[in-house]
């Protein structure tokens, strides 16, 4: 008997934004398969023309509620970039303790949340109240630390107000930071228990590997979210930020609103597998000794293994802030006022959002207004991947029931944690 597989995901659950997945074939032979967003373009890039440096932080936070520091801080990076400001120390320790605030919200919101219903049977974390209730008790508790903690050091607890271009509007105090290390200290046990109940169900991850190019932030020092220059597992040779489009080389397909990129071949990913792949020697114990126990190792090409980077992660940014807090208590919190003088320029600048490197790019007169901007959101590039993972996958799996078909490629999808409305932005296009 001839059999027909017609699969339509129209807007896909358990993400952030509208995407879309297509599946045609017939007696094994592929007719359609394509990964699809279809959300309307955003137009930030616009948005930023003629403001002043000091206003673009907080309109570019409002990209993502998600990801709203770390739009932030590649926006104060880039501007700091154009006008030749250098922060101090302990501004530099403070954002890295902010922004690992975000890092712990949006992994354990994503793993918690999002990736565990599929591991356990389920449609969404609702079910999940009642048969894991000791589960669901550790992300919340952990969502709400990094929920919390960003709001203490960003002054919201999403779109932050403290950022400054050179420094702070306003410091966390010392008493502050020693509740911080004990609050911390108080999660450890609960990032072990995620990583146990993760350990518990690896299993029904599929085992699915794609030779892939990872790209991320790579800085010799430290396992680096929010320093460095552009690394990728194709190459030894780092790219300075200010060439990022030199890597992400942007360019448009007909079945997405959103960009596509690519760099030594057709796709790349960013996110935490790519950071793993590239930073997984720099690991501090805990975290590596959590990634020794869920197997994760560097090379690995399965991108459904994203979420158990993430966990490793998470212990990672946590591990990484005890030892920051400790530096600037030894040190003590010194007043700094950030004063900038606007001048003509163009600038560049990168983090490690949750999902993957981020880039935004700025130019200005000067009077220090805006006069030309572009972002490069990590979920479009890694939108190619996705396709590139479908068309790996999907002759692999051609032969297994529909509804199964449909549930592993929605789960490719979710592995990316990807945000797909804030990579869809404004193109220009000229007529001719």
């Amino acid at each position: 008997m001839s059999k027909t597989i017609d699969i339509h995901v129209h807007h896909i659950t358990r993400v952030e934004g509208h995407g879309n997945i297509v599946l045609r074939a017939s007696d094994g032979r592929i007719e359609k398969l394509e990964w699809q967003v279809p959300e309307a373009p955003r137009f930030f890039e616009a948005m930023v023309r003629g403001r002043s440096f000091e206003d673009i932080q907080t309109i570019v936070s409002r990209i993502c509620g998600i990801c709203s520091v770390t739009h932030s801080f590649s926006c104060i990076k880039a501007i700091e970039d154009a006008m030749g400001i250098v922060v101090s120390e302990q501004t530099d320790k403070i954002r890295m303790l902010l922004h690992y605030s975000e890092q712990l919200e949006s992994h354990s919101l994503h793993v918690g949340y999002l990736v565990a219903p599929d591991l356990l049977g389920q449609k969404s974390v609702v079910p999940l109240v009642k048969s894991h209730p000791d589960v669901v008790k550790t992300v919340i508790k952990l969502h709400r630390t990094g929920n919390q903690w960003m709001e203490a050091i960003g002054g919201r607890m999403t779109h932050p107000v403290t950022i400054k271009p050179g420094g702070f509007a306003s410091l966390p105090t010392e008493q502050y930071l020693r509740e911080l290390k004990k609050t911390l200290e108080g999660i450890v046990p609960d990032l072990k228990a995620l990583a146990e109940v993760v350990l518990s169900l690896a299993p029904k991850l599929p085992a699915f590997d794609r030779d892939t190019e990872y790209v991320a932030l790579v800085d010799p020092t430290h396992y680096s979210f929010y320093h460095g220059g552009i690394g990728s597992t194709d190459t030894k040779d780092l790219t300075p930020v200010r060439k990022f489009e030199s890597v992400v080389n942007e360019y448009v397909t007909a079945q997405s609103t959103a960009k596509w990129c690519k760099w030594h071949r057709d796709a790349f990913a960013v996110g935490s597998l790519a950071r793993f792949n590239l930073n997984a020697d720099l690991l501090l114990p805990l975290a590596a000794a959590t990634a020794k126990k869920l197997g994760l190792k560097k090379g690995c090409c399965n991108p459904y293994m994203n979420n158990v980077a993430q966990v490793v992660e998470s212990v990672q940014v946590v591990e990484h802030s005890l030892q920051i807090i400790d530096e600037l208590l030894t040190k003590g919190i010194q007043p700094e006022v950030p004063k900038v003088q606007p001048r003509e320029g163009e600038g560049a600048g990168a983090v490690e959002a949750p999902r993957g490197i981020l880039f935004h790019r700025y130019a200005f007169d000067k009077k220090g207004h805006c006069i030309r901007a572009n972002c490069c959101i990590p979920t479009n590039q890694n939108h190619a991947n996705i396709q590139k993972d479908f068309e790996a996958l999907v002759p692999q799996i051609i032969g297994r029931p529909q509804e199964e078909i449909r549930l592993l490629l929605e789960m490719l999808v979710r592995a990316y944690d990807p945000c797909i409305s804030c990579s869809t932005h404004y193109l220009d296009v000229k007529f001719v």
